[in-house]
């Protein structure tokens, strides 16, 4: 099953069911649907006997769709996790998973602007999959960690290098977090929909030119090593999102590198998920 977010004629959240060019709203289907926040309590067995929906409940997809997620408490993502990827920045491979993060000011759905800050001038792409935690998990072992994820959907970690790296000390965190630097969507699949999320083509598209093109075989720590690692630390809880990586092809690597600029159009595209598109526009 493939969801949605999106803003109906009231300017309210609402999910939807999800297909390319095409959405069903929840409130179509459902006497008492989730509310915003609510879907991951949801009873999706009472959605899957719906069956398929007639054509007429299904409205066209709007232009823009909200964040799968609107308010994740963590977004957690892994640094240097596809070996290809490892290898063309020259960095050794992890012994262990390296772990940053993005406050979720900076989520923005498919079809909204990606803004590039005045303060940057190396603002870089770099497509991902994005797991979609779905019940609250503590110490989890690798073996039982499928048993804590919602869906996947499509994320773009937007990455100012120059703070990244250019800082005093590396800002990390700053340099990922700018407004606008987490698109995720067009939508987020279920685990029962999706199956085995080991062996997923991820590309990214920019003006229409593959940059970005590698399978989720190249991930040195698999989901399941992910969760079990984070889980030590911290209490992953429902809606929480991890993105997991990056494959190789990024701007910086590129010789001569490779920055975004205004009207630039950015396409994240997985295997079995869809198409996550955003424009790049002037903060100003």
């Amino acid at each position: 099953m493939s969801l949605c977010r999106f803003r109906d004629d009231q300017g309210k959240p609402q999910y939807a069911l999800y297909r390319p060019g095409s959405i069903c709203p929840l409130p179509n289907l459902l006497d008492d649907p989730p509310a915003d926040g609510e879907i991951f309590a949801c009873d999706l067995s009472v959605l899957q006997e719906l069956g398929q929906p007639e054509e007429s409940k299904w409205l066209p997809e709007p232009d823009q769709l909200l964040p799968v997620v609107g308010q994740p408490g963590k977004v957690i993502c892994i640094g240097l996790n596809y070996r290809d990827h490892a290898i063309e920045t020259g960095a050794d491979i992890p012994g262990e998973p390296v772990v940053f993060s993005k406050f979720n000011t900076c989520l923005v759905g498919h079809g909204d602007a990606i803004e590039l800050p005045a303060v940057s001038s190396e603002v870089d792409y770099e497509a991902e999959l994005v797991v979609v935690i779905g019940k609250e998990a503590k110490n989890v072992s690798s073996q039982d960690a499928m048993e804590y994820v919602f869906g996947y959907t499509c994320g773009h970690d937007v990455s100012a290098r120059d703070w990244q790296k250019g800082r005093p000390g590396g800002q990390w965190l700053l340099g990922k977090t700018f407004d606008t630097f987490a698109p995720t969507g067009p939508c987020m699949v279920t685990t029962g929909e999706l199956g085995d999320p080991s062996n997923l083509r991820v590309q990214m598209h920019l003006n229409g030119e593959v940059v970005q093109d590698s399978t989720t075989a190249q991930l040195i720590f698999d989901i399941p090593t992910l969760i079990e690692h984070l889980t030590k630390i911290v209490t992953l809880k429902p809606g929480d999102l991890i993105f997991t990586g990056t494959p190789p092809g990024v701007g910086a690597a590129r010789k001569p590198p490779v920055f975004l600029q205004p009207g630039d159009e950015c396409k994240v595209e997985i295997e079995g998920i869809g198409s996550l598109v955003n424009r790049c526009v002037s903060a100003d």
